[in-house]
């Protein structure tokens, strides 16, 4: 409805062209917002107040013309001009029918295809291999994924490229210790990565025999010493293990085909410098070898370096990243690169992309875009911490959601079975967790507590949950199907019109979540429609009511409700339940 009113108001602006009224050279891009006030229609826009000035014409007289050059149309039954120039719109009940009924028998729900489906190339999770998964990784790994559901629902499709931190200087440290430890004693130290990390550190600050045979390991291991590759795979393949057991837990879409580490580049690593050194861009600076970019200066207005090769020879996460650029463009065939990588990294990856261009690593077309996010906080305004004060292991983190939330579950239903009980804690702690992430703008820091997040009041994954569940008993009391329903939709009570406003949004909304890589948009769009739903809940009796035709239609509402609930949570990586 939205894009119809836009191609409208497209033809009012070129008709007033034509007419001599608007400027020919006027190229205005049409804003369409949803009123916070339903008193003021569907839509509104203040297109008549940008126009005003270029056409010499006050706002309001503008708004005028602009209606009455309105192609004929049956989208819109009512317009008004409010304040100084505003255009509100109601639309047709007949044309929220049609939209309702095509979004009921639509197997995505409305929502309608990208214009047009690209390759599209997500970096997210990416952690680094030498410790176990923490908290810091929930935010890359969960709102990536979101994102990476939302573009293949709309028809892009979407390489997930999971590039883990596993080679570099701290994996000599790492295999020197595993020298020390032999068979069994070994694998038991490897169980626990955070363990392991911590006293093969110990040993390095304490021993510089242990320190000097550290360095040693690493220059091996990058000379591609057949031992140190074999002692490096060991470790490595633990790490990727303990990493897909949380993706597996998380419900993230992250498998071991994804995995493109950092090692997976190093043959092409030499050739970027090289590549570099003959389009005449590096300079050498203290014995390092840097670029130099005009478009980004410090404070004292001398352009900053992107260091690619060190004085000692080593590369530095700028070389990678620049081969990971060709092999997204060349390999992989992206159109569109996304990465999800925390916004402290925003002036890197400007110079990682400014530099691609000019060194001719990506097409002038090829679209790469950081996507930054804030941190996760403790209730103390710090980055969040486990309660002695160290970094809080994923895998820890997800167990403490699951037995709180089967405290919870088994305070509030005491009949179901241990294994209900246990099933349900499962996807209440998860789905808790994630979606007090998710529901948090991306570029925002946000407060971590189990309290907000557990509650089954507010924007909380335990109210859309058990908004789900109200929703299919009804079904499960009528003991009809709820994709198997007749008759039309019939819309006489304003909380059923606003239900059904509500419903028609989620295109809109999926769309813009793809745009702006912004899932807490689709968590508030859900909120509000559990929201509606449980005020037509409460006002319109469904399967009390007298009229047939209104009960079918009542009962058709609430299964779009659940279709909406149940797709959107989908597209959020968060599992939903028929009962709680």
């Amino acid at each position: 409805m939205k894009e119809q009113l836009e191609q409208l108001l497209a033809a009012a602006v070129a008709q007033l062209k034509e007419q001599g009224t608007l400027p020919a050279e006027l190229s205005p891009r049409i804003q369409l917002d949803r009123p916070r006030d339903k008193s003021h229609g569907d839509f509104a826009t203040n297109l008549a107040l940008m126009l005003a000035k270029p056409a010499g014409m006050n706002p309001r007289a503008l708004a005028e013309a602009l209606l009455a050059a309105l192609p004929e149309n049956t989208l819109v039954a009512e317009t008004t001009i409010a304040g100084p120039g505003f255009i509100n719109f109601v639309i047709s009940q007949d044309q929220l029918v049609q939209q309702l009924e095509h979004a009921y028998q639509d197997a995505k729900v409305g929502v309608a295809g990208a214009e047009q489906a690209q390759r599209i190339v997500i970096d997210y999770s990416s952690p680094n291999l030498a410790k176990e998964m923490h908290v810091g990784h929930l935010r890359s790994a969960i709102i990536g994924d979101a994102v990476a559901r939302v573009c293949e629902f709309l028809g892009h499709t979407v390489i997930r490229q999971n590039h883990v931190g596993d080679w570099g200087t701290q994996f000599g440290m790492l295999l020197a210790h595993m020298e020390e430890l032999e068979g069994s004693e070994l694998a038991m130290e490897l169980s626990n990565l955070e363990t392991f990390y911590k006293a093969a550190k110990k040993r390095f600050d304490e021993s510089p025999e242990f320190a000097n045979r550290a360095r040693e390991l690493v220059v091996s291991l990058q000379s591609g010493d057949e031992k140190c590759l074999n002692l490096w795979q060991q470790f490595i393949d633990v790490s990727l293990s303990h990493c897909q057991e949380v993706y597996d837990r998380l419900g993230v879409k992250l498998t071991r085909a994804d995995v493109m580490a950092e090692s997976a580049y190093n043959d092409d690593l030499p050739q970027v410098v090289e590549d570099l050194r003959n389009q005449g861009l590096l300079v050498e600076d203290q014995g390092a070898q840097c670029v130099f970019l005009d478009e980004f200066k410090n404070k004292e207005g001398e352009a900053l370096p992107v260091i690619v090769q060190k004085s000692g020879g080593g590369y530095l996460y700028a070389t990678t990243d620049l081969a990971a650029v060709r092999y997204r463009q060349n390999v992989l065939k992206g159109d569109h690169l996304m990465y999800f990588v925390d916004q402290r990294q925003g002036l890197h990856f400007q110079q990682i992309f400014t530099l691609a261009k000019k060194a001719g690593f990506a097409r002038e077309d090829l679209q790469m875009d950081h996507y930054g996010f804030g941190t996760v906080m403790g209730k103390d305004g710090r980055p969040y911490k486990s309660r002695d004060g160290g970094v809080t292991k994923l895998a820890d983190l997800l167990d403490q959601a699951e037995s709180r939330a089967l405290a919870l579950v088994q305070e509030k239903n005491t009949e179901l079975s241990a294994e209900e009980h246990a099933n349900i804690a499962k996807v209440v702690g998860i789905s808790s967790v994630k979606y007090a992430d998710l529901s948090k703008n991306r570029t925002s820091d946000y407060i971590f507590d189990w309290d907000t997040m557990l509650s089954f009041e507010g924007n909380t994954a335990p109210y859309l949950l058990y908004a789900y569940t109200r929703v299919m008993s009804v079904f499960a009391k009528a003991n009809v199907k709820p994709d198997a329903l007749s008759g039309t939709f019939v819309l006489n009570d304003e909380r059923e019109i606003a239900l059904a406003n509500a419903l028609v949004r989620f295109n809109e909304v999926v769309h813009t979540v793809a745009n702006k890589a912004m899932p807490h948009f689709l968590c508030g769009y859900l909120f509000e429609l559990a929201g509606a739903f449980s005020s037509f809940y409460e006002a319109c009796p469904i399967l009390q009511a007298e009229d047939e035709n209104v009960q079918q239609s009542r009962l058709k509402l609430a299964a779009l409700t659940a279709k909406t609930l149940h797709q959107g949570m989908e597209l959020l990586g968060i599992e939903t339940l028929d009962k709680m």
